[in-house]
């Protein structure tokens, strides 16, 4: 009897580790979300804030998908800092990182590339009902009622960033 006991209590532990694995594994798989007021998912950034399509405020979203190896997205870099810094009362500009890397691999192609722009943990595409083309640099433009307005392909000059925000403002 002693050693029926036994196994009873080994396989309930097993059970609870198993449980306590799963848990686990889904906080960290959900960790970038939270729900939104709305319903809507917001996004964790990598400063620590948290995008919320929401919360725009009369301003057009540009979110810019990058890479470290992308010579046509450290061109066009300097244009999107440019257009954060200048245009914030119209724009908020943000980056997914194509790779997918965080912590501080994220920090320092961050560093690097000299992004001035906060960068979303995760790509809110599906959010926004968007297939990923797989070009880059790609960049989404989201009009200020948080529905997706033009989808640009290839490196953006200030000039194009900005025409595209009017054309998403009207």
């Amino acid at each position: 009897m002693g050693q029926v006991n036994s196994c009873m209590a080994e396989l309930l532990r097993a059970r609870s580790v198993a449980r306590l694995s799963v848990v686990l594994l889904l906080l960290a798989l959900l960790g970038g979300c939270t729900a939104g007021d709305n319903g809507r998912e917001r996004v964790a950034l990598n400063d620590g804030g948290v995008l919320d399509l929401s919360q725009l405020q009369g301003r057009v979203l540009v979110v810019n998908y990058w890479a470290i190896w992308c010579a046509p997205c450290r061109h066009e870099i300097p244009e999107l800092n440019r257009l954060a810094k200048e245009d914030s009362d119209k724009v908020l500009v943000v980056g997914v990182n194509y790779d997918k890397v965080s912590g501080e691999q994220l920090a320092q192609q961050l560093e690097e590339l000299a992004i001035e722009f906060a960068t979303l943990l995760r790509d809110p595409a599906a959010e926004l009902g968007h297939t990923a083309t797989g070009v880059l640099p790609e960049t989404l433009i989201v009009a200020p009622d948080g529905r997706l307005q033009q989808v640009l392909v290839g490196p953006q000059t200030l000039a194009s960033l900005r025409a595209a925000v009017a054309q998403a403002q009207r």
